[in-house]
Formats: structure tokens, C-alpha cells, sequence
């Protein structure tokens, strides 16, 4: 059975840093999953913030988030980063990380894409 963990949330104050990391288990072959983050602000939808491909680790962001936050991959450690930075009241949310199915090249923007999920971390940022 696959299962995800996200840890490092927590509150922080406006212009501050955060990163999270994501824990993936019963999967073999870490290295050949994509890998997304997605957030849940209280009464709105989940909302897709970056993913990383499994072939090339290139990345692709939300545009609310480029340029502050970095996804990163170790396929030793099965794991997934998100480095948040400059972070902002409006990005107050739930994290998930999630696992797309192997080899799965498109459609990663999109969490139906995905069919694995953690049971998220808050992250709270006060202005």
C-alpha cells in the first residue's frame, strides 16, 4: 500500500521560509513517478502548485507560486521537496504532495491526475 507523508508546515511569518518534504512508501521504482504539490485554503479548492517530471526532474509551476517556491526530488531518500520562500498570507493552506502513476508524462497540472495522496500539512502565514 502506497503511502505519502508531508511534514514541515507550521506557522511563519510573512517573507519567511518554509520547506516541506513528502515521504513516499510501497512503491518500488520511486524514481520513475511523477510528483506534485497541491494546497486547500479553507472554503476553496485545491489548487495545483508545482510538479516534477520523473525523466528529466524538470519542473513546471503555478503562477502564484513561481519564483518563490522550488521542487525537488531525492529518488534515494523516495522523497519530494517543496522550498517555499517570500511566502505570503494568501498562502495559508493545507499541502498535499501526491504521486501521479508510472510514467505518466501529461495532465500533471490537473489532480485527477494523480492517485496518491498524503494526508497534508498546514501552513500558516500571518502578515
Amino acid at each position: 500500500q502506497v503511502q505519502l507523508v508531508e511534514s514541515g508546515g507550521g506557522l511563519v511569518q510573512a517573507g519567511g521560509s518554509l520547506r516541506l518534504s513528502c515521504v513516499v512508501s510501497g512503491r518500488t521504482s520511486f524514481s520513475t513517478y511523477p510528483m506534485g504539490w497541491f494546497r486547500q485554503a479553507p472554503g476553496k479548492e485545491r489548487e495545483f502548485i508545482s510538479f516534477i517530471r520523473w525523466y528529466d526532474n524538470s519542473t513546471y509551476y503555478a503562477d502564484p507560486v513561481k519564483g518563490r517556491f522550488t521542487i525537488s526530488r531525492d529518488n534515494a531518500k523516495l522523497s519530494v521537496y517543496l522550498q517555499m520562500n517570500s511566502l505570503k498570507p494568501e498562502d495559508t493552506a493545507v499541502y498535499y504532495c501526491a504521486a501521479a502513476p508510472r510514467f505518466t508524462a501529461v495532465g500533471l497540472a490537473t489532480s485527477s491526475t494523480y492517485d496518491s495522496w498524503g494526508q497534508g500539512t498546514q501552513v500558516t502565514v500571518s502578515s
